[in-house]
Order: C-alpha cells, then sequence, then structure tokens
C-alpha cells in the first residue's frame, strides 16, 4: 500500500520548522518497526510536562488512536486515521469543535500527529482494486512510532523525579515527627537546653514549607531539618551522660545513704528556710513548695491516678505532671513557657489542677498560655488557684458521701 504524504497544510494554516522536522523524523522510521499505540500513549501522559502536552491535546489523541484498526503502529498496516471533527469530538466526550481544533494544532505543532491533508482539505481513503487502502488522508500517528523511545525516556524521567520526590517527603515528615517528640522528651526531662529556641526555629522551618515544591526547592528545608534534629540529639546525648554520671556516683556514695526509704507526704507548711531556698528556684509565679505536697494532693487527688508507684514526694509528683501535660494536649511551646515564667515546680501544680478541672477546661493547653500571660505581667500566682481547687474538690467529697 501507498499513502499520499502531503508536504504542506490545506488552506491558510501556515507550514514551520518543526513540523517539517517531525516528517523528516516520521519518514526515517526504518522498516518493520512496530510499538503498542497504547504504550506509547500512557507514556506520553506520564511525560508530558517534558514533551509539552496538555491534557485535553492528549484526550484528543487518545480518541484519534480508537480510530486506528490495529493494537501495534506499524506502517505496514498505515499509519493515517481519518476521522471526522464530529466523529473525533463524539469519542472525545463531546468536546466542542473549535476547542477540538485548537487542541488538534497542538498536537501538530509539538510533531506528535502530521496532517496528511487532501487537496480540498477533507479526510478521507481511496480504496484500490482489491478493497484495501491505496490512500488516506487525514492524521497520520508516524511520529508517535518514530518518537516512541523519547516518549519513554520522557516518562522514564519523570517517574524518577516523582520517586526522589516521594523519598524527599518522607525524609521531611520523619524529620517532623522525630524533631516534635524529641523536643517533647528533652522538656519532660528537664534537659539543660533552649528548647523553647528549637521548638521555634522547627515551627518557623515547617511553616515555610510549599505545598508543592520540586526536589530542588526541598533540600534546602531537609538540610535545615537534619542540622535541627543534630542539635537535639547532641543535647539529648549530653543530658545522657550527665544521668549516667550522676548515677555511677550514687552506687559510689549508696553505702552512706540513709536506710529509711519509706517518703512521708508532709502534711505541715514548710519552714522559712525551706521556703527560702525553694522561692530561688521558682519563676514568677511563686514558691511552689511553700504548699506542703499533701494539700496539694488533696486538692488534685487525681494526678495520682497516673502515677506509677504513687506519689510520696516532690519528685513522682513533677515527674507525673510532666506526663500528664502530653495526655492533656498541652504543647511542647506552651509547656517551656509556663516553666519559663511560672517555675518548674508552680507549672506542675497548675498542671495538676488543670486536670483535676479537666471537665470545666475546653483548651488546657490555652489555659495554660493565659495564666502564663496573667503571671507574666504579675496578675497571677499558684496560691489562690490551688485553694480554689482545693475547695471545689472537698464541696464535691461531701456532695458525693
Amino acid at each position: 500500500m501507498q499513502t499520499h504524504i502531503a508536504t504542506t497544510p490545506f488552506g491558510r494554516r501556515p507550514m514551520s520548522l518543526a513540523m517539517v522536522a517531525a516528517q523528516k523524523e516520521a519518514d526515517g522510521i526504518p522498516e518493520g518497526e512496530t510499538v503498542d499505540k497504547w504504550r506509547v500513549y500512557r507514556d506520553l501522559c506520564e511525560g508530558k510536562s517534558l514533551v509539552g502536552v496538555g491534557d485535553r491535546a492528549l484526550a484528543i489523541l487518545a480518541a484519534l488512536l480508537s480510530f486506528y484498526p490495529d493494537d501495534h503502529l506499524s506502517q505496514d498496516n498505515g499509519l493515517v486515521v481519518f476521522p471526522s471533527n464530529r466523529q473525533l469530538a463524539l469519542r472525545a466526550h463531546g468536546m466542542s469543535e473549535v476547542t477540538l481544533r485548537r487542541h488538534l494544532a497542538a498536537l501538530v505543532e509539538n510533531g506528535i500527529i502530521i496532517r496528511r491533508d487532501s487537496p480540498n482539505g477533507k479526510r478521507y481513503a481511496r480504496k484500490g482494486r482489491e478493497g484495501g487502502v491505496e490512500e488516506a488522508f487525514g492524521f497520520s500517528l508516524a511520529p508517535l512510532l518514530a518518537r516512541a523511545a523519547e516518549f519513554a525516556a520522557a516518562a522514564e524521567s519523570v517517574r524518577a523525579d516523582n520517586h526522589a520526590l516521594k523519598l524527599m517527603r518522607e525524609r521531611i515528615t520523619l524529620y517532623r515527627r522525630d524533631i516534635a517528640k524529641l523536643i517533647e522528651t528533652g522538656i519532660d526531662e528537664d534537659a539543660h537546653g533552649d528548647w523553647k529556641g528549637l521548638w521555634q526555629s522547627f515551627r518557623e522551618i515547617v511553616t515555610a514549607l510549599p505545598r508543592r515544591a520540586t526536589t530542588a526547592e526541598l533540600e534546602p528545608f531537609v538540610t535545615a531539618l537534619g542540622d535541627l534534629r543534630q542539635d537535639v540529639d547532641k543535647l539529648l546525648e549530653k543530658h545522657i551522660n550527665i544521668q549516667n554520671m550522676n548515677g555511677k556516683a550514687c552506687l559510689n556514695e549508696r553505702q552512706y545513704s540513709n536506710s529509711n526509704t519509706n517518703d512521708i507526704i508532709e502534711l505541715e507548711p514548710a519552714s522559712e528556710k525551706d521556703r527560702g531556698s525553694d522561692t530561688s528556684q521558682s519563676g514568677q509565679g511563686g514558691a511552689a513548695q511553700t504548699y506542703p505536697l499533701g494539700l496539694i494532693l488533696r486538692a488534685c487527688p487525681d494526678i495520682v491516678d497516673y502515677a506509677v508507684d504513687g506519689i510520696g514526694n516532690w519528685r513522682e509528683f513533677m515527674t507525673t505532671t510532666a506526663q500528664v501535660r502530653g495526655y492533656l494536649g498541652v504543647s511542647p511551646s506552651a509547656y517551656a513557657e509556663a516553666l519559663e515564667i511560672l517555675g518548674q515546680e508552680s507549672t506542675a501544680i497548675v498542671i495538676a489542677c488543670i486536670l483535676q478541672r479537666a471537665q470545666d477546661i475546653n483548651s488546657a493547653g490555652g489555659y495554660l498560655r493565659a495564666l502564663t500571660e496573667k503571671a507574666r505581667a504579675g496578675d497571677f500566682s499558684v496560691g489562690p488557684m490551688l485553694m480554689a481547687t482545693l475547695k471545689t474538690n472537698s464541696s464535691r467529697s461531701r456532695l458525693a458521701g
């Protein structure tokens, strides 16, 4: 079968060097070359960003391929399809003729199809005496056969870029999770370090992350998060080393320790000497240990339920409240700010009071931030809050009894 090849388009349609190059490339297809038409189409869909073709143009191409009778493109079977605009629009889901012409022109300009125009511009096929197609005028799919390897390479490149982007986003997700939890651990363990500053740096990086970005655009964020992760790791490692040293010292001096290991809950106010020493360790919220631990536990008995082995001293009390902070939904930044302004002991009492009144508080984190701001301005102290919680709890106990 011989197919007529028109070198120029019909009517006022212009000719371009790109169209000449596409025709020359199509003429150079090796004899016997064949390719699966839908495989080429899938490669083109995946690599469309590199080829420079849009979704609507690809929909038109799919409609054109549906008019090709075989699954494999081959010169032996002819490469020209000749549907009318009406038939083509129907297979393109009812696309308007104006839109159809625009996207057909885009396919031609991108060298994906070639116009094989008849003398009068109509699309048709002329059959020979034996019934086979002798000449056909319409759209040649030869560029799909000639550029199949190019489209496959473009698709592979896009797949590789998408895979690299996926891996980078996974790294960012892991960094975000790890850094947030490690900072929270540092605050919970009362490790030495600027945890508030680290948290602010972390939030600045996360807030600046673009929702849609390329691999190159995300690289600076991965680097910044990696450096921040190293800073957090160093602080925690230093804290672990200090704990190990203290543990060894305690083992060496255990023979001099007091043999009476039973802790007694304080029920009397601390002495003036104790108050003076505790006040130096508290923030603006007041000296927490001026209030007996027994009084605090009577006001906030619910905190005992969260302790592993009960609460018998201040260290166990503060350790338990640090854990409860996470259960209440108080963010690490709100907790760090409260520690800075109120002090460790006062913050522990406030969290115990918030837990006791949890059913009456919508947002524990927001409530703690509000109290911290009041303390910063000198308008809050822990005493009235503790007494009010004690009074409320005593009233509920009497009603329950």
